[in-house]
Order: C-alpha cells, then structure tokens, then sequence
C-alpha cells in the first residue's frame, strides 16, 4: 500500500461504515463508499461545470458537476464537499452548503453513495489544474440539450445527477 494513498470509508447497502481500505483497494474490489458532489450556480441560473484532467483514474476529459470528490475515512459528506470546493476551484463558502438529495451506490457511479449539495458564486474559481482541464458556465436548458445530444461528453454521475436536478 502506498502511505500517501487515501483512506476511504467502506459501507454497506445502507450507508453505515463497516471497514476502512485504501482507494485502489476500494476501487479495484468494487466496495461501497462515499462522495460528494456540489453544483455551484451563479445569480444569472447557469451551473459552473468542470471539464476532468486527462490526467484523472476514473472519466478522464469528460464534464462534471463545479466539483466532486470522495469522502475521506471519518469525514462527513459536508465536511467533503467544502474541502473539495477550495481544492478543485478555490471557492470558500460562508454559508453551510445546501444539501439537495443523495443517489444509491450501483455499478453505474463506481459504487459510490453521492450526496448531492448546491451553493451560489459568481467566480472567478482558482481550478486545479491537475484535477481540472477548463471550467465553464451553462444553463440548465444548454446542459439538458447536450445530455440529449453528447451524453458521452458528461461523466455517468454528473448524468444522474442533472437527471434527477430536471426531472
């Protein structure tokens, strides 16, 4: 094992925590565990979304929600989600994070429980360039057009998630 490599929370089909493994372990053996996902919107209603770095383990080069992560061994969703916001786009929030639902671990989003939160920014954003290649703003009617017409374009979550955002 790697000592730099991160801990995850393992957990059961009902999100309880039942062992701790390393991300590569988790991942190669297909265990539940946790992340979290924000959606930043500006006053104007468009999303913030982020192009992944080629460089990413899991949907290199494809769309995804303003930020996401896993949640690290002890942390809380929230706890991640704000981390996560100040390491991929610098954003610091002075309000707790708006939680607005949470999707089930299947196969489709790497087994993952993903509690969905949202907040607001008009940017500009820090991105980490080795998370994130370009950053860019849409509306909610552009980025339905493209699920319709480029869903390869979008990573599987960010596809669940804008599913159950406009029903």
């Amino acid at each position: 094992m790697n000592p730099a490599e991160d801990i995850f929370d393992v957990v059961n089909e009902h999100d309880e925590i039942i062992d701790q493994q390393p991300r590569s372990l988790v991942h190669s053996q297909g265990l539940r565990h946790r992340s979290a996902h924000v959606v930043v919107f500006n006053k104007a209603g468009q999303a913030f979304l982020q192009l992944r770095s080629q460089s990413k383990d899991n949907h290199p080069g494809v769309w995804d929600n303003s930020c996401s992560g896993h949640v690290d061994a002890g942390e809380s969703y929230a706890v991640a989600a704000e981390r996560e916001l100040m390491e991929e786009i610098g954003l610091l929030v002075e309000e707790p994070l708006e939680e607005l639902f949470k999707l089930e671990a299947r196969p489709e989003n790497g087994m993952e429980f993903v509690t969905v939160f949202m907040t607001d920014s008009e940017g500009p954003f820090e991105l980490n360039a080795e998370e994130i290649d370009a950053g860019r703003w849409a509306t909610p009617t552009e980025i339905q057009a493209a699920l319709h017409t480029e869903p390869e374009k979008y990573s599987p979550t960010f596809r669940m998630i804008w599913e159950r955002l406009t029903p």
